[in-house]
């Protein structure tokens, strides 16, 4: 007995999805090539120490995550296309449409191509990577895509900002190589600075030489000196230097210590100004200098 024979349409169903399932396996093929040539290429820029392994990977996953993308867009484009020729479809006339459509969209369409021009120096110029903590026009966010068109943002509160590249005019990049944690310390009139610069370097020292702070500071603290004086209160300065994304972590760790030290050693820490209820109550003298104030601003005979 002889197999019947396969009915024509199931042949084309079958070449159709083998067309589809090709074009799958390609696709995976072609990601696992980008990752390997990915890899390769750091590897070759981590021998020749210039740039940090975080830094590294975070230009690798934006610019491969573009290639997959693109790569994706161009393998299932052929497979449809070639699909339809497989049912009998003249697809000459779609090519030909799809090219006179193009052609007029791409008069009305300079939005589409600033954006797309706008991704592709994004990327050429290594400005900002999956991962980074930036500033684009006012909206600060971790990147979570850079694709050629779009730049998607995730806020502090998880909102999702999309921004289209050609519409940036303002960019900061909080995490590119490294890193300073600013921060300015209010010190009372009536504490000496110098006494207060040294118990503000003694905590961040204590900071840098214990885990989980440590691996994340690169240089020693610095402390830049009053760099204030106000009405209050004088305002001390400086910054430490970390690992991209790290100096929040570790300044506010530097922070609370420096409060704990400051409380410990009976100095002043200002909570509004220095005639708050705390600071009086730390400090007789403010007291009194307030009430003096008070008095001479009261016309005779009315106190």
């Amino acid at each position: 007995m002889t197999a019947p024979p396969i009915h024509p349409y199931a042949l084309v169903i079958l070449r159709v999805l083998g067309i589809l399932v090709g074009a799958f396996v390609l696709t995976l093929i072609i990601n696992r090539l980008i990752r390997g040539v990915w890899l390769s290429v750091t590897k070759m820029i981590q021998k020749r120490k210039d740039a940090s392994d975080a830094e590294l990977e975070k230009q690798a996953a934006t610019i491969a995550g573009i290639l997959r993308k693109t790569a994706a867009v161009l393998i299932y484009a052929f497979a449809v296309v070639t699909a339809l020729k497989e049912v009998g479809y003249d697809v000459a006339p779609l090519i030909a449409g799809a090219g006179v459509v193009g052609l007029a969209v791409g008069f009305g369409a300079q939005n589409l191509v600033r954006d797309v021009i706008g991704g592709f120096f994004l990327l050429v110029e290594n400005q900002i990577r999956v991962n980074d903590v930036v500033l684009i026009n006012d909206t600060a966010g971790l990147v979570e895509e850079i694709n050629l068109r779009t730049t998607v943002l995730r806020d502090g509160e998880g909102t999702v900002h999309v921004i289209p590249n050609g519409s940036i005019t303002k960019l900061a990049n909080r995490t590119f190589e490294f890193s300073f944690y600013a921060f300015t310390i209010p010190l009372a009139y009536s504490d000496d600075p110098d006494r207060a610069i040294a118990v503000m370097r003694a905590a961040a020292e204590e900071v840098s030489g214990e885990d989980p702070y440590k691996s994340s500071i690169l240089a020693p603290v610095e402390i830049f000196g009053v760099d204030q004086l106000g009405d209050a209160h004088v305002t001390i300065k400086g910054r430490i230097k970390t690992l991209p994304g790290k100096q929040w972590e570790v300044g506010r760790e530097i922070n609370r210590r420096i409060r704990a030290r400051f409380i410990a050693s009976g100095m002043t820490v200002p909570i509004r100004s220095a005639t708050t209820i705390e600071t009086v109550n730390a400090n007789p003298e403010v007291l009194k200098q307030m009430i003096r104030e008070v008095l001479a601003e009261q016309p005779k005979g009315k106190v």
